[in-house]
């Protein structure tokens, strides 16, 4: 059984930074694809970014692209997800998740392990 731990999230305030983590058990991890997903309140859970087994290939939602970096390190089994130039729209729950197999989609159906999930509230 694969269990994902995220940590990280918190409060800030509009402009400002957070670094997700999301440790992951098991000893296969650099074989999966990772993303991270986000859900508002009242709202569908979305697609943030995801990441390739090895590291090398990356995929963004628009509404994230060039203010969030995902990366991974396989030695820790972690996944990371640094959050720039934060704004109240990006106010979730955000769920790290490990793909059924090495692809790295943005549906969520292709995603069977997920963590509990962190609060992340950015203030205007």
């Amino acid at each position: 059984q694969v269990q994902l731990v995220e940590s990280g999230g918190g409060l800030v305030q509009t402009g400002g930074s957070l670094r997700l983590s999301c440790a992951a058990s098991g000893r296969t991890f650099s074989v999966y694809g990772m993303a991270w997903f986000r859900q508002a309140p009242g709202k569908d859970r979305e697609f943030v970014a995801s990441i390739s087994g090895g590291g090398g290939s990356t995929v963004y939602a628009g509404s994230v692209k060039g203010r969030f970096t995902i990366s991974r390190d396989n030695a820790k089994n972690t996944v990371y997800l640094q959050m720039n130039s934060l704004k109240p729209e990006d106010t979730a729950v955000y769920f790290c998740a490990r793909s059924r197999t090495i692809a790295f989609r943005s549906d969520s159906l292709e995603y069977n392990y997920w963590g509990q999930g962190t609060q992340v509230t950015v203030s205007s």
